[in-house]
């Protein structure tokens, strides 16, 4: 069985704020006190890990060990198949050190120039880790495909280039509340939140 969160506050393991406001979010309904990383200085570790899931783990860890307090990270990413899974894990250093998504995106274009495959899917996990070493991890995905250009100034990373199957906006043009109920990371945040968190209605 998964440990249950038990505490009044926990830290992000982020430093991309428009991730911590997503994350702030699907936690909101737990009344549960919410602190960034980046807002607590806490440093960036460097994302060895081979899989979504190592990586989220090992943010997760070291916020944790950090800041003495239980820490929820996040590792996400956009896999494309005709990429052969690229950018993947490899996402947010496609948009290099200033963050710069545009062109990461454009990247994203011209190397399925000639590709008619524009399946995509965003992948999240998320990692729950204690100060104690105890780790819970789930992982959720949201399959759609590409457009391009890109369209939408809402959302963050890759949003603007993404369609969720069965609609017609990218996730830069949705409404965050719409993003929030059938996002990749509100998936993972479903399974997370049910073994792991409970609503003072529930109890």
């Amino acid at each position: 069985m998964a440990r249950r969160f038990a505490g009044e506050r926990l830290v992000v393991a982020t430093h991309n704020p428009g991730k911590l406001a997503e994350i702030a979010e699907l936690l909101r309904p737990f009344e549960i006190g919410v602190a960034g990383a980046g807002v607590l200085g806490l440093p960036e570790p460097e994302e060895t890990g081979a899989s979504f899931e190592a990586n989220a783990e090992l943010k997760a860890r070291a916020a944790a060990q950090a800041s003495g307090l239980p820490a929820l990270a996040d590792d996400s990413g956009l896999v494309v198949p005709a990429l052969d899974g690229a950018p993947g894990i490899h996402s947010a250093r496609w948009a290099r050190a200033g963050r710069d998504f545009a062109r990461a995106m454009a990247e994203v274009e011209a190397r399925l120039a000639g590709k008619s495959d524009r399946r995509a899917s965003f992948v999240a996990c998320l990692t729950l880790a204690w100060p104690d070493g105890h780790v819970e991890s789930f992982r959720g995905e949201a399959r759609g495909h590409l457009v391009f250009p890109p369209r939408g100034t809402r959302g963050f990373g890759y949003d603007p280039i993404f369609v969720p199957e069965g609609g017609s906006e990218t996730f830069g043009e949705m409404d965050p509340a719409r993003k929030h109920a059938i996002s990749h990371r509100a998936d993972a945040f479903g399974k997370l939140a049910a073994a792991c968190f409970v609503r003072e209605t529930d109890t």
